[in-house]
């Protein structure tokens, strides 16, 4: 909601997506309320895969270029691996990397064609190092990371922007939806998503690679990189325990 409401305050008509219809038109009234423009609602459930090729059919319709992409969607879980569902963890897959996937590579074609157009897929400094206890999510966000960073380096020279936004504890639904206690999170590490999405735009016109809003966050794969990778590990699974048993 905070890349839509900022894009249409920008004047950019938008296609939403995600899987409440209801919510989608909503916001999309919203939208045109405050900033005028308008909003296409497309419901999708993006762990399905016909619902994903509908969605792959927009982005590839070169009657209605779509000029940016933000691949935002995804979910966590949270907790001990072997202790989780498996159904959850094959839908975060799903959802988290294959529909990330399939979807930028219906929007390059087009994109690639017209000489613009950018893509932001959004990953989390959670990717940096393994995740005990968001073992799944962390890795799924390690590929977001390393995928996107790639396909920047493809693409380079060609007019089309990618990039891969990490950012860290962010005020939205996620950790309640993920069971994370946002109680056991301290202040500091928290950000506002407006903030988040400011910072993200703000690479993105520079043609960047990667955006990591927040300086306590930008330490995260400094850290990752310069101490022992059982460190790394060790620390995590503090960490995870500790929000785990809170």
């Amino acid at each position: 909601m905070a890349f839509a409401r900022r894009l249409a305050a920008d004047g950019h008509d938008l296609v939403l997506v995600a899987r409440s219809e209801p919510q989608l038109k909503t916001l999309a009234d919203e939208l045109h309320t405050a900033h005028g423009g308008h909003s296409d609602v497309l419901p999708a459930d993006l762990a399905d895969a016909d619902s994903l090729a509908t969605v792959e059919a927009r982005l590839a319709d070169t009657t209605a270029p779509v000029d940016l992409l933000v691949n935002n969607a995804g979910y966590g879980t949270f907790g001990p691996f072997a202790e989780l569902p498996v159904e959850k963890e094959d839908g975060l897959v799903r959802l988290n990397v294959l529909a990330l996937l399939r979807l930028t590579r219906a929007a390059l074609p087009p994109m690639l064609a017209r000489g613009r157009g950018s893509i932001v897929n959004v990953s989390s400094v959670a990717g940096f190092q393994p995740g005990p206890y968001e073992a799944s999510y962390a890795a799924s966000k390690a590929f977001v990371t390393s995928f996107t960073e790639a396909i920047h380096e493809e693409v380079r020279g060609t007019g089309v922007k990618v990039m891969v936004l990490c950012p860290g504890f962010t005020r939205t639904e996620f950790q309640e939806r993920a069971g994370v206690e946002s109680d056991s999170v301290p202040g500091p590490l928290w950000q506002d998503a407006d903030k988040v999405v400011d910072a993200a735009l703000q690479v993105l016109r520079g043609g960047g690679a990667m955006c990591v809003p927040g300086l306590l966050n930008k330490a995260a794969p400094v850290l990752g990189r310069l101490a022992p990778r059982a460190v790394v590990r060790r620390v995590s699974a503090i960490a995870g325990r500790r929000l785990h048993s809170s």
